[in-house]
């Protein structure tokens, strides 16, 4: 089977591949250098909004013989032309993306004109997205309508000696993301700020179908339990503070209040390490990052608290184990510090099989790469996907 579709991925590529692969298995996915991955699905199969992982997808059009710019617009300016009526009446937007192509940003606005230029001559109004870069940003697609009924944002991308040309065909909505993650009526700092994109992957790493109940143990303010309940699935979550039940609680409230949601929700105090949970099917969630660090620490200090934070990891391990059944699958986001030049993993990940558990693989991304991480940040988030022995 030929790929049919393109993903553009974040900032961290590797998360992105391993959550479509969990989602939708390693053979129809082919990384395509840097930040994308063919995918051997139709667009219209691949359940995007709950992608976190995923910039934008794309339709693959077709695949040119050359990577010289100038012959892939002169293929556009003449093909293009052709293909006017599938839209529906009204102005047409147009964008353009050269990625991996050698072509300046001066080329790629030039090129835009061009089309433009062929667009008007067939009969049709148009306006163009000016490029700042090669790529189009997720604002310029989403503000722009670019993937709307008359937008049209096309990709030249290449692979090898030969270009493919794909158009987007979906977008993150970033400002559905900022509404989730800044408009909640209760947040704080202190216990971190989980990103509501990050809290969808970690979702689709442990349960690929939507027929599950999400269990987050440390669910603080309660954003995967939100992210849970919009993918469809039916969210439980306990923290051992009860200020933090109280803002998931104040926080789900005012999410399914503003939206469709309709999927159940549970939440209850209780300490992860020694709680006796209800019926779950899949653990879902960020542990115990231990003390937060404005700049790196001295070495006995990190020491000390990466005892602490391990401590808490082997009795929450424990304590899952002993409820759950073989098979039972977790995706739990635990820290990783980088101090110094060096990255120190949490002990807890070399016991895991005397805990009772498997880590999982992935064939196109390596475990090690699923880390989460902010640049000058001293706590990253390391994604683990295991599953009860």
């Amino acid at each position: 089977m030929q790929p049919q579709s393109i993903a553009l991925l974040g900032r961290q590529p590797a998360l992105g591949i391993a959550e479509l692969e969990s989602l939708y298995g390693a053979d129809v996915l082919h990384p395509l250098g840097e930040g994308l991955v063919l995918i051997d699905m139709h667009h219209s199969e691949i359940d995007f909004k709950r992608l976190g992982g995923s910039v934008k997808l794309g339709k693959i059009l077709t695949q040119l013989d050359t990577n010289d710019w100038k012959k892939i617009t002169e293929y556009m300016t003449k093909n293009v032309p052709k293909h006017l009526d599938e839209f529906p009446e009204g102005k047409l937007r147009l964008g353009l993306n050269a990625i991996g192509i050698k072509a300046s940003v001066n080329d790629i606005n030039r090129s835009g004109l061009q089309l433009k230029k062929a667009i008007k001559n067939a009969g049709r109004s148009v306006r163009v997205v000016p490029n700042k870069e090669n790529e189009l940003n997720s604002a310029q697609t989403l503000h722009n309508q670019l993937t709307g009924p008359t937008g049209l944002e096309m990709a030249a991308i290449k692979e090898g000696t030969k270009t493919i040309l794909a158009q987007i065909t979906q977008v993150q909505d970033i400002d559905a993301y900022a509404k989730r993650d800044q408009a909640r009526p209760k947040r704080d700092a202190k216990v971190g700020m989980l990103p509501p994109k990050l809290a969808q992957t970690i979702i689709n790493l442990a349960a690929p179908t939507s027929d599950a109940t999400v269990l987050d143990p440390f669910c603080g303010t309660g954003v995967v339990l939100q992210e849970a309940l919009l993918m469809g699935f039916a969210a439980y979550g306990t923290d051992l503070e009860p200020r933090m039940i109280e803002y998931t609680d104040e926080n789900l409230a005012w999410l399914t209040s503003d939206t469709s949601v309709k999927a159940p929700y549970t939440t209850a105090v209780g300490d992860a390490t020694a709680f006796t949970w209800q019926k779950f099917d899949v653990i879902a969630g960020e542990t115990y990052l231990g003390r937060p660090f404005s700049n790196p620490p001295d070495e006995k200090t990190l020491r000390d608290v990466m005892q602490d934070v391990d401590t808490i990891h082997k009795k929450f391990l424990r304590n899952v184990a002993s409820q759950t059944e073989p098979g039972t699958r977790l995706c739990i986001a635990v820290p990783a510090w980088f101090v110094r030049g060096r990255t120190y993993h949490l002990k807890t990940l070399d016991s895991l099989e005397e805990l009772g558990y498997t880590r999982m693989s992935f064939v196109h991304a390596r475990n090690e790469d699923l880390v989460y991480h902010r640049e000058n940040q001293v706590v990253g988030r390391e994604l683990v996907v295991i599953t009860r022995k």
